[in-house]
Protein backbone atom coordinates (compact mmCIF):
# COMPACT_ATOMS: atom_id res chain seq x y z
CA UNK A 1 0.00 0.00 0.00
CA UNK A 2 1.54 3.24 -1.08
CA UNK A 3 0.13 6.75 -1.49
CA UNK A 4 1.46 8.70 -4.48
CA UNK A 5 1.00 12.16 -3.06
CA UNK A 6 0.19 13.65 0.32
CA UNK A 7 -0.39 17.35 0.96
CA UNK A 8 -0.38 18.86 4.46
CA UNK A 9 -2.29 22.05 5.26
CA UNK A 10 -1.66 23.59 8.68
CA UNK A 11 -4.75 24.75 10.55
CA UNK A 12 -5.09 26.58 13.85
CA UNK A 13 -4.07 25.12 17.25
CA UNK A 14 -1.78 22.30 16.12
CA UNK A 15 -4.34 20.85 13.72
CA UNK A 16 -3.64 19.82 10.14
CA UNK A 17 -5.61 18.69 7.13
CA UNK A 18 -4.02 15.88 5.15
CA UNK A 19 -5.08 15.37 1.55
CA UNK A 20 -4.09 11.95 0.27
CA UNK A 21 -4.07 10.78 -3.34
CA UNK A 22 -4.66 7.02 -3.60
CA UNK A 23 -3.59 5.34 -6.87
CA UNK A 24 -6.11 3.39 -8.93
CA UNK A 25 -4.28 0.09 -8.28
CA UNK A 26 -4.94 0.46 -4.54
CA UNK A 27 -8.60 1.33 -5.17
CA UNK A 28 -9.02 -1.76 -7.34
CA UNK A 29 -7.40 -3.95 -4.67
CA UNK A 30 -9.65 -2.47 -1.96
CA UNK A 31 -12.82 -3.07 -4.00
CA UNK A 32 -11.81 -6.64 -4.78
CA UNK A 33 -11.03 -7.27 -1.11
CA UNK A 34 -14.33 -5.73 0.00
CA UNK A 35 -16.22 -7.78 -2.60
CA UNK A 36 -14.62 -10.99 -1.33
CA UNK A 37 -15.52 -10.15 2.27
CA UNK A 38 -19.11 -9.26 1.39
CA UNK A 39 -19.45 -12.42 -0.71
CA UNK A 40 -18.59 -14.46 2.38
CA UNK A 41 -21.40 -12.75 4.35
CA UNK A 42 -24.04 -12.56 1.62
CA UNK A 43 -26.43 -15.43 0.90
CA UNK A 44 -27.32 -15.71 -2.79
CA UNK A 45 -29.40 -18.69 -3.93
CA UNK A 46 -27.39 -21.02 -6.14
CA UNK A 47 -23.98 -19.88 -4.90
CA UNK A 48 -21.83 -21.06 -2.03
CA UNK A 49 -20.57 -18.52 0.53
CA UNK A 50 -17.62 -16.62 -0.89
CA UNK A 51 -18.25 -17.80 -4.45
CA UNK A 52 -20.66 -15.07 -5.57
CA UNK A 53 -19.35 -13.42 -8.79
CA UNK A 54 -18.77 -9.68 -8.57
CA UNK A 55 -21.42 -8.69 -11.19
CA UNK A 56 -24.09 -10.63 -9.27
CA UNK A 57 -22.88 -9.18 -5.97
CA UNK A 58 -23.16 -5.66 -7.43
CA UNK A 59 -26.74 -6.35 -8.56
CA UNK A 60 -27.58 -7.83 -5.17
CA UNK A 61 -26.00 -5.19 -2.91
CA UNK A 62 -25.41 -2.20 -5.15
CA UNK A 63 -22.13 -0.63 -6.19
CA UNK A 64 -22.32 2.01 -3.43
CA UNK A 65 -22.40 -0.65 -0.69
CA UNK A 66 -19.31 -2.39 -2.07
CA UNK A 67 -17.37 0.85 -2.52
CA UNK A 68 -18.39 2.00 0.97
CA UNK A 69 -17.05 -1.26 2.40
CA UNK A 70 -13.83 -0.85 0.40
CA UNK A 71 -13.19 2.68 1.62
CA UNK A 72 -14.16 2.11 5.26
CA UNK A 73 -11.92 -0.96 5.58
CA UNK A 74 -8.91 0.63 3.88
CA UNK A 75 -8.96 4.37 4.52
CA UNK A 76 -7.36 3.93 7.95
CA UNK A 77 -4.40 2.11 6.42
CA UNK A 78 -4.03 4.70 3.67
CA UNK A 79 -4.02 7.44 6.29
CA UNK A 80 -1.42 5.63 8.43
CA UNK A 81 0.84 5.29 5.38
CA UNK A 82 0.44 8.99 4.56
CA UNK A 83 1.09 10.04 8.17
CA UNK A 84 4.20 7.87 8.29
CA UNK A 85 5.51 9.28 5.02
CA UNK A 86 5.25 12.81 6.43
CA UNK A 87 6.51 11.81 9.90
CA UNK A 88 3.45 13.35 11.57
CA UNK A 89 2.35 12.51 15.12
CA UNK A 90 -1.47 12.54 15.40
CA UNK A 91 -2.89 12.71 18.93
CA UNK A 92 -6.62 12.75 18.11
CA UNK A 93 -9.04 10.69 16.05
CA UNK A 94 -9.12 11.81 12.40
CA UNK A 95 -12.15 13.52 10.89
CA UNK A 96 -12.46 12.15 7.35
CA UNK A 97 -13.94 13.97 4.38
CA UNK A 98 -14.43 12.23 1.02
CA UNK A 99 -16.83 11.13 -1.68
CA UNK A 100 -16.90 7.50 -2.75
CA UNK A 101 -14.81 6.50 -5.79
CA UNK A 102 -16.77 6.26 -9.03
CA UNK A 103 -14.67 3.43 -10.52
CA UNK A 104 -11.45 1.49 -10.13
CA UNK A 105 -10.01 2.96 -13.34
CA UNK A 106 -8.75 6.18 -11.78
CA UNK A 107 -7.17 7.43 -8.58
CA UNK A 108 -9.12 8.74 -5.62
CA UNK A 109 -8.47 11.26 -2.87
CA UNK A 110 -9.65 11.89 0.66
CA UNK A 111 -8.79 14.33 3.41
CA UNK A 112 -8.48 13.94 7.16
CA UNK A 113 -8.20 16.52 9.92
CA UNK A 114 -6.58 15.78 13.27
CA UNK A 115 -4.60 17.30 16.11
CA UNK A 116 -0.82 16.94 16.21
CA UNK A 117 1.76 16.72 18.93
CA UNK A 118 3.02 20.31 19.04
CA UNK A 119 6.68 20.77 18.16
CA UNK A 120 8.75 22.22 21.00
CA UNK A 121 10.58 25.51 21.16
CA UNK A 122 14.20 24.51 21.58
CA UNK A 123 16.50 25.94 24.18
CA UNK A 124 19.84 27.26 22.92
CA UNK A 125 21.99 24.12 23.04
CA UNK A 126 25.15 26.19 22.68
CA UNK A 127 24.64 27.28 26.29
CA UNK A 128 24.29 23.76 27.64
CA UNK A 129 27.06 22.08 29.63
CA UNK A 130 27.13 18.29 29.30
CA UNK A 131 29.25 15.78 31.17
CA UNK A 132 31.79 13.83 29.15
CA UNK A 133 33.88 11.11 30.70
CA UNK A 134 37.36 9.81 29.94
CA UNK A 135 37.82 6.68 27.87
CA UNK A 136 39.26 4.21 30.39
CA UNK A 137 39.30 0.46 30.64
CA UNK A 138 37.51 -0.47 33.88
CA UNK A 139 39.60 -2.24 36.50
CA UNK A 140 39.62 -5.98 36.00
CA UNK A 141 37.94 -5.89 32.59
CA UNK A 142 41.05 -7.05 30.73
CA UNK A 143 41.34 -10.04 33.04
CA UNK A 144 37.64 -10.80 32.65
CA UNK A 145 38.02 -10.71 28.87
CA UNK A 146 40.85 -13.18 29.07
CA UNK A 147 38.76 -15.38 31.33
CA UNK A 148 35.87 -15.11 28.88
CA UNK A 149 38.22 -16.19 26.10
CA UNK A 150 39.20 -19.20 28.17
CA UNK A 151 35.53 -19.92 28.73
CA UNK A 152 34.80 -19.65 24.99
CA UNK A 153 37.12 -22.55 24.24
CA UNK A 154 36.31 -24.42 27.43
CA UNK A 155 34.20 -27.52 27.37
CA UNK A 156 31.05 -27.92 29.40
CA UNK A 157 31.47 -31.18 31.26
CA UNK A 158 28.84 -32.98 33.34
CA UNK A 159 29.23 -32.64 37.09
CA UNK A 160 29.38 -35.83 39.09
CA UNK A 161 29.39 -36.32 42.82
CA UNK A 162 28.38 -32.83 43.88
CA UNK A 163 25.42 -30.45 43.92
CA UNK A 164 24.89 -27.09 42.20
CA UNK A 165 27.45 -24.33 42.78
CA UNK A 166 27.63 -20.72 41.70
CA UNK A 167 29.05 -20.56 38.17
CA UNK A 168 27.53 -23.86 37.07
CA UNK A 169 25.50 -24.08 33.87
CA UNK A 170 22.16 -25.80 34.39
CA UNK A 171 19.43 -27.21 32.19
CA UNK A 172 16.18 -26.58 34.08
CA UNK A 173 12.41 -26.66 33.76
CA UNK A 174 10.37 -23.78 35.23
CA UNK A 175 6.72 -24.14 36.31
CA UNK A 176 5.04 -21.04 37.75
CA UNK A 177 2.21 -20.88 40.29
CA UNK A 178 -0.20 -20.52 37.38
CA UNK A 179 1.14 -23.79 35.87
CA UNK A 180 2.89 -21.91 33.06
CA UNK A 181 5.84 -24.02 31.88
CA UNK A 182 9.17 -23.27 30.26
CA UNK A 183 11.19 -26.38 29.49
CA UNK A 184 14.90 -27.02 28.92
CA UNK A 185 16.08 -23.51 29.73
CA UNK A 186 19.87 -23.20 29.91
CA UNK A 187 21.01 -20.85 32.67
CA UNK A 188 24.38 -19.96 34.13
CA UNK A 189 24.23 -19.21 37.84
CA UNK A 190 25.91 -15.89 38.59
CA UNK A 191 25.28 -14.42 35.13
CA UNK A 192 22.51 -12.20 36.49
CA UNK A 193 19.76 -13.67 34.33
CA UNK A 194 17.67 -14.90 37.29
CA UNK A 195 16.52 -13.18 40.46
CA UNK A 196 18.79 -13.46 43.47
CA UNK A 197 16.26 -15.66 45.27
CA UNK A 198 16.13 -18.13 42.36
CA UNK A 199 19.89 -18.31 42.05
CA UNK A 200 20.37 -18.78 45.78
CA UNK A 201 17.51 -21.29 45.90
CA UNK A 202 19.24 -23.50 43.34
CA UNK A 203 22.57 -23.64 45.17
CA UNK A 204 22.99 -27.12 46.61
CA UNK A 205 20.38 -28.79 44.39
CA UNK A 206 21.10 -32.22 42.96
CA UNK A 207 20.56 -33.32 39.35
CA UNK A 208 16.97 -34.50 39.02
CA UNK A 209 15.82 -32.54 42.08
CA UNK A 210 12.79 -30.21 42.03
CA UNK A 211 12.55 -27.23 44.34
CA UNK A 212 9.72 -24.82 45.14
CA UNK A 213 11.53 -21.48 45.38
CA UNK A 214 9.74 -18.41 46.79
CA UNK A 215 10.79 -14.89 45.88
CA UNK A 216 9.59 -11.35 46.52
CA UNK A 217 7.71 -9.26 43.98
CA UNK A 218 8.17 -5.51 43.83
CA UNK A 219 4.88 -4.90 45.67
CA UNK A 220 6.15 -6.85 48.68
CA UNK A 221 4.12 -9.98 47.98
CA UNK A 222 5.71 -13.35 47.27
CA UNK A 223 5.42 -15.84 44.47
CA UNK A 224 6.75 -19.35 43.96
CA UNK A 225 8.20 -21.14 40.99
CA UNK A 226 8.97 -24.84 40.75
CA UNK A 227 12.41 -25.47 39.28
CA UNK A 228 13.60 -28.93 38.23
CA UNK A 229 17.34 -29.32 37.72
CA UNK A 230 17.80 -31.71 34.78
CA UNK A 231 21.54 -31.33 34.19
CA UNK A 232 24.49 -29.75 36.01
CA UNK A 233 27.55 -28.78 34.00
CA UNK A 234 30.75 -26.86 34.68
CA UNK A 235 33.39 -25.29 32.45
CA UNK A 236 36.76 -26.99 32.10
CA UNK A 237 38.96 -23.92 31.57
CA UNK A 238 42.33 -24.18 29.79
CA UNK A 239 45.40 -22.46 31.32
CA UNK A 240 46.21 -18.85 30.37
CA UNK A 241 49.31 -19.28 28.23
CA UNK A 242 50.72 -19.04 24.71
CA UNK A 243 48.95 -22.24 23.73
CA UNK A 244 45.61 -20.62 24.58
CA UNK A 245 46.54 -17.60 22.42
CA UNK A 246 47.27 -19.85 19.45
CA UNK A 247 44.12 -21.93 19.97
CA UNK A 248 41.70 -19.04 20.49
CA UNK A 249 43.18 -16.32 18.24
CA UNK A 250 45.51 -15.56 15.36
CA UNK A 251 48.29 -14.57 17.77
CA UNK A 252 51.31 -16.66 18.69
CA UNK A 253 51.90 -15.39 22.21
CA UNK A 254 49.78 -14.41 25.19
CA UNK A 255 51.45 -10.97 25.28
CA UNK A 256 50.35 -10.25 21.70
CA UNK A 257 46.83 -11.40 22.51
CA UNK A 258 46.72 -9.27 25.67
CA UNK A 259 47.88 -6.20 23.73
CA UNK A 260 45.19 -6.70 21.06
CA UNK A 261 42.44 -7.11 23.64
CA UNK A 262 43.62 -4.01 25.50
CA UNK A 263 43.52 -1.94 22.31
CA UNK A 264 40.05 -3.23 21.43
CA UNK A 265 38.74 -2.50 24.93
CA UNK A 266 40.11 1.05 24.77
CA UNK A 267 38.43 1.62 21.38
CA UNK A 268 35.20 0.22 22.82
CA UNK A 269 35.51 2.52 25.84
CA UNK A 270 35.94 5.50 23.53
CA UNK A 271 32.89 4.50 21.49
CA UNK A 272 30.78 3.98 24.62
CA UNK A 273 31.92 7.35 25.99
CA UNK A 274 30.90 9.05 22.74
CA UNK A 275 27.50 7.30 22.72
CA UNK A 276 26.92 8.28 26.35
CA UNK A 277 27.86 11.89 25.54
CA UNK A 278 25.45 11.97 22.59
CA UNK A 279 22.64 10.61 24.77
CA UNK A 280 23.47 13.09 27.54
CA UNK A 281 23.52 15.98 25.07
CA UNK A 282 20.11 15.24 23.57
CA UNK A 283 18.65 14.55 27.04
CA UNK A 284 20.01 17.86 28.30
CA UNK A 285 18.31 19.59 25.38
CA UNK A 286 15.08 17.71 26.11
CA UNK A 287 15.16 18.84 29.74
CA UNK A 288 16.11 22.43 28.91
CA UNK A 289 13.32 22.67 26.34
CA UNK A 290 10.63 21.36 28.75
CA UNK A 291 9.26 18.80 26.28
CA UNK A 292 5.68 17.76 26.99
CA UNK A 293 4.92 14.51 25.14
CA UNK A 294 1.22 13.85 24.58
CA UNK A 295 -0.05 10.80 26.56
CA UNK A 296 -1.55 9.30 23.39
CA UNK A 297 1.89 9.04 21.82
CA UNK A 298 3.40 7.62 24.99
CA UNK A 299 0.79 4.87 25.17
CA UNK A 300 1.18 4.01 21.47
CA UNK A 301 4.97 3.73 21.77
CA UNK A 302 4.73 1.80 25.04
CA UNK A 303 2.35 -0.73 23.47
CA UNK A 304 4.79 -1.22 20.60
CA UNK A 305 7.71 -1.74 22.99
CA UNK A 306 5.73 -4.26 25.07
CA UNK A 307 4.65 -6.11 21.93
CA UNK A 308 8.30 -6.39 20.88
CA UNK A 309 9.17 -7.79 24.30
CA UNK A 310 6.38 -10.38 24.15
CA UNK A 311 7.48 -11.48 20.67
CA UNK A 312 11.05 -11.82 21.87
CA UNK A 313 9.92 -13.94 24.82
CA UNK A 314 7.76 -16.17 22.63
CA UNK A 315 10.68 -16.79 20.28
CA UNK A 316 12.56 -18.13 23.27
CA UNK A 317 9.77 -20.32 24.58
CA UNK A 318 8.67 -18.10 27.45
CA UNK A 319 5.55 -16.08 28.19
CA UNK A 320 5.22 -12.72 29.94
CA UNK A 321 3.85 -14.07 33.25
CA UNK A 322 6.79 -16.39 33.74
CA UNK A 323 9.21 -13.67 32.66
CA UNK A 324 7.84 -11.36 35.36
CA UNK A 325 8.25 -14.04 37.99
CA UNK A 326 11.80 -14.88 36.96
CA UNK A 327 12.87 -11.21 36.94
CA UNK A 328 11.05 -10.35 40.19
CA UNK A 329 8.80 -7.68 38.66
CA UNK A 330 5.09 -7.11 38.56
CA UNK A 331 3.15 -6.05 35.48
CA UNK A 332 2.54 -2.52 36.76
CA UNK A 333 6.23 -1.86 37.31
CA UNK A 334 7.14 -3.20 33.87
CA UNK A 335 4.48 -1.06 32.15
CA UNK A 336 5.64 2.06 33.96
CA UNK A 337 9.28 1.42 33.03
CA UNK A 338 8.27 0.98 29.41
CA UNK A 339 6.25 4.22 29.54
CA UNK A 340 9.32 6.08 30.80
CA UNK A 341 11.37 4.64 27.96
CA UNK A 342 8.64 5.54 25.43
CA UNK A 343 8.30 9.12 26.67
CA UNK A 344 12.04 9.73 26.59
CA UNK A 345 12.51 8.27 23.10
CA UNK A 346 9.70 10.43 21.64
CA UNK A 347 11.04 13.55 23.35
CA UNK A 348 14.46 12.91 21.83
CA UNK A 349 12.91 12.55 18.36
CA UNK A 350 11.01 15.83 18.78
CA UNK A 351 14.02 17.94 19.71
CA UNK A 352 16.15 16.42 16.95
CA UNK A 353 13.44 16.98 14.35
CA UNK A 354 13.10 20.64 15.33
CA UNK A 355 16.88 20.94 15.55
CA UNK A 356 17.25 19.61 12.00
CA UNK A 357 14.68 22.14 10.78
CA UNK A 358 16.39 24.97 12.65
CA UNK A 359 19.75 24.04 11.10
CA UNK A 360 18.10 23.70 7.66
CA UNK A 361 19.70 20.30 7.19
CA UNK A 362 19.03 18.49 3.94
CA UNK A 363 19.88 14.93 2.92
CA UNK A 364 20.21 14.18 -0.79
CA UNK A 365 19.03 11.04 -2.56
CA UNK A 366 22.68 10.22 -3.26
CA UNK A 367 23.50 10.27 0.45
CA UNK A 368 20.59 7.94 1.18
CA UNK A 369 21.65 5.56 -1.58
CA UNK A 370 25.24 5.58 -0.33
CA UNK A 371 24.08 4.59 3.16
CA UNK A 372 21.82 1.84 1.83
CA UNK A 373 24.64 0.41 -0.29
CA UNK A 374 26.97 0.48 2.68
CA UNK A 375 24.45 -1.35 4.85
CA UNK A 376 23.67 -3.85 2.09
CA UNK A 377 27.33 -4.82 1.96
CA UNK A 378 27.45 -5.41 5.71
CA UNK A 379 24.28 -7.51 5.51
CA UNK A 380 25.38 -9.44 2.43
CA UNK A 381 22.43 -8.23 0.32
CA UNK A 382 22.31 -7.14 -3.30
CA UNK A 383 22.84 -3.35 -3.24
CA UNK A 384 20.94 -2.51 -6.44
CA UNK A 385 17.98 -4.64 -5.43
CA UNK A 386 17.85 -3.16 -1.93
CA UNK A 387 18.03 0.43 -3.23
CA UNK A 388 15.23 -0.23 -5.72
CA UNK A 389 13.10 -1.93 -3.07
CA UNK A 390 13.47 0.95 -0.59
CA UNK A 391 12.49 3.53 -3.19
CA UNK A 392 9.60 1.39 -4.42
CA UNK A 393 8.17 1.17 -0.91
CA UNK A 394 8.73 4.85 -0.19
CA UNK A 395 11.02 4.05 2.75
CA UNK A 396 13.71 6.42 1.48
CA UNK A 397 11.85 9.34 3.05
CA UNK A 398 12.00 7.67 6.47
CA UNK A 399 15.73 7.17 6.00
CA UNK A 400 16.09 10.80 4.93
CA UNK A 401 14.48 12.00 8.16
CA UNK A 402 16.54 9.61 10.30
CA UNK A 403 19.71 10.90 8.66
CA UNK A 404 18.61 14.50 9.18
CA UNK A 405 18.09 13.88 12.89
CA UNK A 406 21.43 12.09 13.18
CA UNK A 407 23.14 15.04 11.50
CA UNK A 408 21.35 17.41 13.87
CA UNK A 409 22.63 15.43 16.84
CA UNK A 410 26.16 15.64 15.40
CA UNK A 411 25.91 19.45 15.34
CA UNK A 412 24.41 19.63 18.81
CA UNK A 413 27.24 17.50 20.22
CA UNK A 414 29.79 19.75 18.50
CA UNK A 415 28.25 22.92 19.95
CA UNK A 416 27.34 22.01 23.53
CA UNK A 417 30.07 22.60 26.10
CA UNK A 418 31.58 19.36 27.43
CA UNK A 419 32.49 19.39 31.13
CA UNK A 420 34.10 16.69 33.30
CA UNK A 421 31.66 13.90 34.07
CA UNK A 422 32.30 14.19 37.81
CA UNK A 423 31.31 17.87 37.69
CA UNK A 424 28.10 17.04 35.82
CA UNK A 425 27.23 14.23 38.24
CA UNK A 426 27.82 16.56 41.20
CA UNK A 427 25.37 19.05 39.71
CA UNK A 428 22.79 16.28 39.32
CA UNK A 429 22.97 15.67 43.07
CA UNK A 430 21.94 19.26 43.80
CA UNK A 431 18.15 19.24 43.98
CA UNK A 432 16.13 22.24 42.83
CA UNK A 433 12.34 22.52 42.43
CA UNK A 434 11.20 21.22 39.08
CA UNK A 435 14.47 19.46 38.38
CA UNK A 436 13.12 15.95 38.77
CA UNK A 437 13.04 13.85 35.65
CA UNK A 438 12.06 10.24 35.12
CA UNK A 439 14.85 7.75 35.46
CA UNK A 440 15.86 5.75 32.45
CA UNK A 441 13.88 2.58 31.98
CA UNK A 442 15.52 -0.58 33.21
CA UNK A 443 16.99 -2.63 30.40
CA UNK A 444 14.64 -5.50 29.74
CA UNK A 445 16.21 -8.94 29.97
CA UNK A 446 14.97 -11.73 27.74
CA UNK A 447 16.13 -15.34 27.80
CA UNK A 448 19.27 -15.67 25.74
CA UNK A 449 19.89 -11.91 25.58
CA UNK A 450 23.46 -10.70 25.79
CA UNK A 451 24.58 -8.82 28.87
CA UNK A 452 26.19 -5.51 28.07
CA UNK A 453 28.29 -3.38 30.31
Amino acid sequence: MRCVETNVAELAQDRVRLTVEVPSADIKHAVEHAGADLAERTKVPGFRAGKVPMPILVRRLGKERIYTEAVETHVGGWLRAAVASKRLRPVSEPKFDYELPVSTDSGWSFSAEFELQPLPKLADWRKLEVGKGEAEIPDGLLERELDALRASVAQLVPVEGRSVQLGDTLVVDFVSEGEEESRDQVVELGAGKLTRELEQGLIGAEAGESREIPFFLTDGSTSTVKVTVKEIMEKDLPPLDDELARAASEFETLDELRSEIEGRLLAQAEAERDIAFREAAVDALVDASNIDVHPVLVEERARALLANLVRSLEQRGMNLDLYLQLTGQDAGQLVEEVRVEARRSIARELVLEVGADKLKLKISDNEIEELVREQSGAAGEDADELVADIWRQGRHEELREDMRMSAALDRICEEVKPIPLAQAEAREQIWTPGKEKPASATKLWTPGSEETS
